[in-house]
């Protein structure tokens, strides 16, 4: 089996929720060793559900696999020195602690870890960074969609603002997370240095306006909430079908012409009205108004394939559970199913060093005497551990 790319690369991973730990996840799906640290509590999404199964939630499962678990009570002090020890060969820390923590605890990265450890990399993931009027405020995904005014523009035009169905900013965030950790090991090839990273929900919900920042940037004017439909592109929005709804998303006049040309209107395509993007965007409410009315006797799924075999963007809005059963889906694996655990795939494909599913997500301290071991700490050490409780079998409520 070929390596993967981050084979030999190890990471420390102290965080918890969402962002870090897809952040590791990735990592860990592409052939890091990622050592989970999880305080006496646990990561606090093992309880967030139903449902749940033997290990906690499906919410955990969703993005803690390819990683061991070491429950420690990072509040002892002796706590810090095996912390230390496993980062005497480590190559990235990543954690979520409120800003500050770290230093409270006198183990603070420029005053301590990266004398310790010039090598290295330290990603810190925030609510709103360690600067501004925000700075060291808790955040979470839809409190970041709210204040940097992601969720002002989703939703109908008539309807309150709606939070994204999925957590958008948590997950960007993991993957910007990713990004960053990827740019410091290359640099530290370079430079043979480690460096501090930060990455806050709200600069990517910040960074995720587009286009309305652009936009706004360009002319000024108020950004509104337009339901399914693009700012600046038309037709590109969701129109009922006889079965179901049906998406559109026509990015230019030959689009659009092929479009018209599919449903048996060609000369609409020649509608001075219609034919350039700049002229639908002026006549957008006519245009959809005679859109609904050639696809209302249309199958959805039907259409769906006529018009991308033509090249012409179109796509029926489908169910989760049909999306992640979809032959498309299976054809680019994008479902694991092994060793008791199913989930979504790896979205990242090299050719020559691929990602891998290697272990299902681990039990709250299913690690601990494994890592120990490996750490280089004798059976006596790690008995005294256990009996101080410095390390955890069971999480602590």
């Amino acid at each position: 089996m070929n390596k993967s790319s981050l084979d030999g690369i190890k990471v420390v991973d102290l965080s918890r929720v969402l962002g870090g730990p897809l952040c590791t996840q990735i990592l860990g799906d592409h052939g890091a060793e990622i050592i989970k640290v999880e305080p006496p509590a646990g990561d606090e999404t093992r309880g967030w559900g139903p449902p749940y199964h033997e290990r906690g939630s499906a919410y955990y499962d969703g993005v803690n696999r390819n990683k061991k678990c070491i429950a420690l009570d990072m509040r002892q002090t002796e706590a810090h020195q095996i912390l230390f020890r496993l980062l005497e060969n480590a190559d990235v820390l990543v954690e979520n602690f409120k800003v500050g923590t770290l230093e409270k605890w006198g183990i603070g990265f420029e005053a301590v870890l990266q004398k310790k450890f010039p090598r290295l990399i330290h990603c810190r993931v925030t609510g709103f960074g360690s600067t501004g009027p925000y700075a060291g405020f808790p955040g979470y995904d839809a409190v970041a969609q709210a204040t940097a005014g992601l969720m002002s523009i989703n939703g109908d035009a008539d309807r309150p603002p709606v939070r994204m169905g999925v957590p958008i900013v948590d997950l960007t965030t993991g993957m910007n997370s990713v990004i960053a950790v990827l740019l410091a090991l290359y640099e530290r090839e370079k430079s043979g240095l480690g460096q501090s990273l930060e990455i806050s929900l709200y600069d990517t919900a910040v960074s995720l306006i587009h286009p309305q920042a652009a936009n706004w940037f360009l002319d000024g004017k108020p950004q509104k909430r337009m339901g399914s439909a693009h700012p600046n592109i038309t037709p590109y929005d969701l129109f009922p079908t006889a079965n179901g709804d049906l998406f559109l998303g026509i990015g230019n006049d030959r689009q659009f012409a092929g479009l018209c040309k599919e449903l048996g209107q060609e000369e609409l395509a020649q509608d001075p009205r219609f034919v350039t993007n700049a002229e639908r965007a002026k006549n957008r409410a006519v245009l959809r108004d005679i859109l609904v009315d050639l696809l209302a006797d249309k199958d959805s799924n039907e259409m769906t394939l006529q018009l991308m075999k033509k090249g012409i963007p179109a796509g029926a809005v489908q169910t989760v559970q049909d999306a992640l059963q979809h032959p498309q889906t299976i054809a680019r694996e994008m479902v694991i199913e092994s060793d008791g655990y199913r989930g979504t795939g790896i979205p990242i494909k090299l050719s020559r060093t691929p990602g891998a599913f290697k272990c299902r997500p681990p039990q709250y301290g299913e690690n601990n005497t494994d890592i120990l071991v490996d750490a280089g700490y004798s059976a006596e050490e790690i008995q005294r551990f256990k009996d101080m409780q410095i390390t955890l079998e069971k999480p602590r409520k």
